[in-house]
């Protein structure tokens, strides 16, 4: 059983906005620190954002400063990804992730972590 399934993902023209959201069963989620990677076709997997396992501390891909917004919710085991003034280079396969706050590594490396969602499409046309 995949732990993270992400939702949110479609189609909106540059300058829109989407909110993807990841849903985590079977973790204790508090204990995770969460990240978003994406993936364009052939290019390589990028960092997009993260936010540790307690909340104090989140990195964004300078590219998306300021258009992004990270935000986990313990209470409902989510983590949310609100994208804002989307541009077409934003277009890719975004994937959550998590690992456990024992796991090193640092937040925008993608290898460091132990779980993947399928990845939800997000398509910004010009």
């Amino acid at each position: 059983q995949v732990p993270l399934v992400e939702s949110g993902g479609g189609m909106v023209q540059a300058g829109g906005s989407l909110r993807l959201s990841c849903a985590a069963s079977g973790l204790t989620f508090s204990d995770y620190s969460l990240a978003w990677f994406r993936q364009a076709p052939g290019k390589e997997r990028e960092f997009v954002a993260g936010v540790t396992w307690s909340g104090d501390f989140i990195r964004y891909r300078e590219s998306v400063e300021g258009r992004f917004t990270i935000s986990r919710d313990n209470a409902k085991s989510l983590v949310h990804l609100q994208m804002n003034s989307l541009k077409p280079e934003d277009t890719a396969v975004y994937r959550c992730a998590a690992k456990s706050s024992q796991a090193g590594g640092s937040i925008w490396a993608w290898r460091s972590y132990e779980f993947w969602g399928q990845g939800t499409q997000v398509t910004v046309s010009s």
